[in-house]
Parts: structure tokens; C-alpha cells; sequence
């Protein structure tokens, strides 16, 4: 999958993983490929923010608001996280459609 979003296009989760805590982040389970994946504390907050739609600027915004970081920090990182949950099936990105 080609990796260029909009700061408008929004992900969500996929529905496709059951997730428990594990120390301070979570436990994913791929459901259809077994595959376990973990998140730190932080991943595990965006985890719990695209369990709803969400635009990649309203994700970055909770980040910056909750955590210390780098605004450029922030967007690589998170940007980083949400393409590998995408590419693992974990989570889908939705195009913003141009009107």
C-alpha cells in the first residue's frame, strides 16, 4: 500500500484484533494471521483513539496535547505507528473524498 495521507483522511481500527493491557501498553492479536503485535504506552493511546474514525490531524493534536514532543517528532512518529497497524490489517485508512 502507497503511504501518503491527508492530514483530513481518517483511520480506524479494523475490527480485526482483540487487544488486552500488557504492562503499560497493549497487547494486540491479528485475528485472521495469529500474529501477536505490542504497543508501548503511547501506541496503545492511539490505539484507543482510532477504536472511532478519526482524521491523522485530530490524532497528532491528542498526542501533542497529552505528551511532551516535538510537533515534527510527533508526526513522524505517529504517522510511522498508523501505517504499520495499516499494513499489518490492524487498522484502515479512509481516503478524504473530494466534494
Amino acid at each position: 500500500m502507497h503511504w501518503n495521507p491527508s492530514d483530513n483522511d481518517r483511520i480506524v481500527s479494523s475490527g480485526e484484533a482483540v487487544a488486552c493491557e500488557f504492562g503499560d501498553g497493549l497487547a494486540l492479536l491479528h485475528l485472521k494471521s495469529n500474529i501477536y503485535y505490542s504497543l508501548n504506552g503511547v501506541g496503545a493511546y492511539i490505539w484507543e483513539l482510532i477504536q472511532e474514525p478519526r482524521s491523522l490531524l485530530d490524532i497528532r493534536n491528542a498526542v501533542l496535547t497529552r505528551y511532551d514532543v516535538d510537533a515534527e517528532r510527533c508526526k513522524a512518529d505517529v504517522e510511522g505507528l498508523l501505517k504499520g497497524l495499516t499494513e499489518a490489517g490492524l487498522a484502515r485508512l479512509h481516503r478524504e473524498e473530494l466534494v
